[in-house]
């Protein structure tokens, strides 16, 4: 009998592999003829350029130059879990939307977040940060009120001023499309590496 211990191990690991393998296998399948992201309107860069989307990083950077000179950066990326299932997007996307002025070190940050609503997507500012240019000799500490706490009227015109410079809804739209099938593509990439290592074990 105790020779036969042994070959019982080894009997039950190969099923617990096989087990695992069918399960894994499944899941790629699953998500490969998901059409979660494929079937919903890809949004449009407008005349943003993308100027970093590594495929193992989890953002994506834009950019653009306007005809006044101005530049204006967007760097985004999906926030955290929140459980919820619906709707399609669940996670708020986080972007941070920088615009330089031609001729001007200085910086207008704003930090804010994406959200899907009844199939279309909608942005809020956060935050809104005023950045020193870093050749000033003295830096300011100060970053700014809350933006919560501003003017509704101040709110609503930073918000125009972002939507006049293309930060509106093809390109959240873009955003939320993009960032999840980036997503997803890293997921069946991870599950393929594991199925490959069970199936060689």
């Amino acid at each position: 009998m105790p020779r036969g211990i042994p070959i019982l191990r080894k009997g039950r690991k190969a099923l617990e592999d096989l087990n695992l393998l069918k399960i894994l296998q499944s899941e790629i399948t699953h998500e490969l003829s998901s059409s979660r992201f494929q079937d919903t309107q890809s949004g449009l860069l407008g005349d943003f350029k993308v100027e970093y989307d590594a495929p193992q990083s989890q953002d994506v950077v834009l950019r653009k130059k306007c005809e006044s000179g101005e530049e204006v950066a967007v760097s985004a990326l999906l926030g955290p879990e929140t459980g919820a299932r619906e709707p399609m997007f669940a996670r708020e996307l986080l972007m941070k939307v920088c615009v330089k002025k031609p001729g001007c070190g200085s910086i207008l940050q704003f930090d804010c977040g994406v959200t899907e609503n009844l199939d279309r997507s909608n942005f809020d500012i956060h935050n809104a940060y005023y950045l020193r240019s870093s050749t000033c000799t003295q830096p300011s500490i100060y970053r700014g009120p809350l933006f919560c706490s501003l003017d509704p009227q101040l709110q609503d015109a930073l918000k125009e001023y972002l939507v006049a410079r293309g930060i509106e809804e093809n390109l959240t739209t873009f955003l939320l499309n993009h960032l999840y099938k980036k997503e997803q593509g890293q997921y069946v990439n991870w599950l393929q590496k594991i199925e490959s290592l069970v199936a060689r074990g």
